[in-house]
């Protein structure tokens, strides 16, 4: 399953490390990445594939939205398709 990770809030160190080390955990590959820092926001979009079938969609965003609680940062994780038709308009 392809996914879409995004990742916004106050830059901090280790954001990029910590978001990865739960990704590789969960057995999702990590495809490509866009990020940026403006004004010292950060904000990131990963492409990654869920390549388990064992690991549950929900179970990745579980547990990345805690992380983000813990960061203070705002992580989402969506089914690319989900997320393709949610922005085509």
């Amino acid at each position: 399953m392809k996914l879409v990770v995004t990742i916004f809030g106050k830059d901090q160190v280790g954001i990029i490390a910590k978001v990865s080390g739960i990704l590789a955990t969960k057995q999702v590959n990590i495809t490509s990445v866009n990020q940026n820092i403006v004004d010292g926001f950060f904000n990131m979009v990963m492409m990654a594939e869920l390549t388990d079938s064992s690991v549950k969609l929900a179970d990745v965003q579980k547990c990345l939205k805690e992380k983000g609680e813990e960061m203070n940062l705002e992580i989402k994780v969506q089914n690319q398709e989900i997320f393709n038709i949610m922005h085509n308009i």
